[in-house]
């Protein structure tokens, strides 16, 4: 009969068994995480890089990033005909972003319009467009938007007046005026130009401003990208149409324009100059080329060039009475031949040929990148302008 310290000892050599067995066992399991964990590393960082590409063809910063805020933080207010709406805070803040939403509840905001708890949103945030990104794309963008710093800062988005500050009514709107679906290449037409189709369709949502609204606020589709009114500003026709839009631009001419807000036809001002420098200067020469291609095989507009406008229309009364208005003093010297601007200023008072300027823009007969407040005035202007030219 073995005796007692034998026992203990057979014991104790078991227990020293057991115990290499799980250490072993917990290593393997670790070095095979770890290992798994690394593999998938590489992934998750190409994820979140081709999601940040995604948050620039989106110019998410533009809405979402106000002057001197922390980046996506929630943005300035946008005037609306209905009303002001505040762009929300989309960092992983819990409290006050979008840190509770799951990726689910964020591709359902993109795809549907609506979003973490059945909030219904609206579009203002340009869903009817980005409803046409691929779930790649929404997805890699998802996966960016969790490694933006989180930031504080409570916004409350819906500054509409009754009724509009309902958000039920979307429900009805989207019935109207929404159709939602990824969008599907044209198989007879070239992968540059399917290219640059869905990022003018999709993620860059260029007809939000550039296209006319309904009384409702939904875009015109039958009229689309042939120029709209947004918060002041005249977005206007970016169709290949030669001579209403900018058909009459050379491919190379609109990818120069996207890259540099400035081409010799037009310099980019208001918020087209902020989606230039926010979005499209930043995007692969690859998908400007994209863009310009697929912009000038678009129609809209006239087929035959406008005639003048009769002396006696009213928009000619009205521009002439623009015209005639009083001047300021210097650009009454200017007028005079004398220079209006003090210092090195003066110097784009010279002619553009004698600045070396060959980007310098033409003023008559050409669209410009936005018009500004006091809008109708100033087409009315250049309307008589380009009549008697």
């Amino acid at each position: 009969m073995p005796s007692a310290s034998n026992i203990s000892a057979t014991r104790a050599s078991l227990w020293c068994r057991h115990e290499q067995i799980v250490f072993s066992l917990t290593l393997a399991a670790t070095t095979l995480s770890a290992g798994l964990a690394l593999a998938q590393a590489p992934d998750q960082a190409d994820e979140i890089i081709r999601g940040r590409y995604q948050a620039i063809l989106g110019d998410c910063s533009a809405c979402h990033t106000a002057p001197g805020a922390k980046p996506l933080s929630g943005g300035l207010p946008l005037e609306t005909p209905f009303g002001q709406i505040i762009p929300p805070n989309i960092t992983p803040d819990k409290a006050t972003g979008i840190g509770n939403w799951t990726e689910a509840d964020f591709r359902s905001a993109l795809k549907t319009g609506v979003g973490h708890d059945g909030k219904r949103l609206y579009p203002a945030m340009p869903y009817p467009a980005y409803t046409r990104m691929t779930d790649r794309d929404i997805g890699n963008l998802w996966s960016y938007l969790r490694t933006v710093d989180p930031v504080f800062n409570p916004v409350e988005s819906n500054q509409l007046p009754f009724p509009f500050n309902i958000r039920l009514s979307m429900m009805g709107w989207n019935m109207l005026n929404f159709t939602s679906g990824e969008f599907r290449p044209d198989p007879s037409k070239s992968a540059e130009w399917n290219r640059g189709a869905y990022i003018v369709q999709g993620p860059g949502h260029c007809g939000t401003c550039h296209s006319p609204k309904t009384a409702l606020g939904a875009d015109e589709t039958s009229e689309a990208l042939q120029g709209g009114s947004l918060q002041g500003w005249y977005a206007p026709n970016i169709t290949g149409n030669s001579y209403i839009g900018i058909g009459s631009w050379s491919e190379d001419e609109i990818v120069r324009y996207l890259k540099t807000g400035t081409n010799g036809h037009t310099i980019a001002s208001g918020p087209m100059a902020e989606a230039i420098q926010a979005s499209t200067s930043l995007m692969t020469d690859e998908d400007v080329h994209a863009i310009a291609t697929y912009l000038k095989s678009t129609e809209g507009g006239p087929t035959q060039k406008p005639q003048p406008i009769p002396a006696s229309d009213a928009r000619m009364k009205l521009g002439r009475r623009s015209i005639t208005t009083p001047v300021p003093p210097a650009m009454a010297a200017t007028a005079r031949g004398e220079p209006a601007l003090p210092g090195p200023c003066r110097q784009l008072d010279r002619p553009a040929a004698e600045r070396g300027d060959a980007d310098a823009p033409r003023v008559a007969g050409q669209p410009g990148g936005a018009y500004a407040a006091g809008e109708n005035d100033t087409r009315h202007a250049f309307a008589r302008l380009e009549a008697v030219g």
